[in-house]
């Protein structure tokens, strides 16, 4: 894929959007994007599960953006499969910011930033939102003696992972979820989140899933500021640890993978999910 196809792509089935600047943008991970004008830009699917994906933020995004109260990537056009490129492809309003594993979120006052966010999200999702396989705690999660090395707090992390998993489980209605919410999936301006990206993985379920936000996003000391006003449950606080273990182990893989100059690595998340543990214990 290259800015010639993408062009091409526009004038075939967009015409009126066809003139913009076009700027790829480095980084992503089942996209690949570029930014269309000023306030556009276009996501080009590269992995097979992709324009599922993109189907689904079409399908739920226009009627979920319009209540948050931070820009999110808004669907404003369908790129159908052509003989030109088989699969579908999305055209998003464009998020202004920085990416946080760029540029860390450090004002403590970021913690009532996701609380707005995270409550306008978390209303009962309807039954036919989509389902996730992210139910639960994932298994197997502390098998990893390289990445528990590398963390250098296995017995601690251990002792959270076991803790959360003993919590009962969400008995309350599915909520709305972003799914995914770690640092390249949030922008930053002037040291607050100003944005959320990629809700390939919006589903209904558990909001203990994004809650680990918490601890992956915020800095050191908001986690208390958070829960005053957001004020879950402790079982839900429980479980959101674990799924914040889930998201640094993530991080610190990736960032081994980076180290090790393997597909995908990115040498920069490491230390993000070290520091996230930091937080988190």
């Amino acid at each position: 894929m290259d800015e010639q196809l993408v062009r091409a792509l526009l004038q075939d089935q967009h015409p009126d959007l066809a003139e913009l600047e076009l700027r790829e943008v480095v980084g992503g991970w089942g996209n690949q994007m570029w930014r269309l004008g000023d306030d556009l830009a276009v996501r080009m699917p590269r992995t097979e599960g992709a324009p599922e994906l993109l189907l689904k933020e079409h399908r739920w995004m226009p009627g979920l953006a319009a209540r948050l109260p931070l820009p999110v990537p808004v669907p404003v056009r369908l790129g159908e499969p052509s003989d030109r490129f088989s699969r579908t492809w999305l055209i998003t309003t464009w998020v202004h910011g920085e990416p946080a594993d760029h540029a860390p979120i450090t004002d403590p006052k970021a913690a009532d930033v996701l609380v707005d966010f995270l409550q306008a999200l978390h209303t009962d999702a309807p039954a036919e939102a989509p389902a996730t396989d992210r139910t639960g705690l994932p298994a197997g999660l502390m098998d990893s003696d390289e990445v528990r090395a590398y963390a250098g707090r296995g017995d601690e992390i251990r002792a959270v992972w076991e803790d959360a998993i003993a919590a009962p489980e969400w008995d309350g209605p599915p909520v709305w979820l972003h799914g995914d919410l770690h640092p390249a999936n949030v922008v930053v301006a002037d040291g607050t989140l100003a944005g959320v990206l990629d809700f390939g993985e919006i589903c209904a379920g558990d909001p203990a899933n994004d809650l680990a936000a918490v601890w992956i996003l915020l800095p050191a000391g908001a986690a208390a500021r958070f829960f005053e006003r957001y004020q879950p449950d402790q079982a839900t606080v429980r479980r959101a640890r674990g799924w914040a273990v889930v998201r640094a182990m993530f991080l610190i893989a990736m960032g081994i993978n980076g180290d090790k100059g393997l597909p995908g690595g990115k040498p920069h998340w490491g230390p993000a999910g070290v520091a996230a543990l930091d937080r988190l214990l």
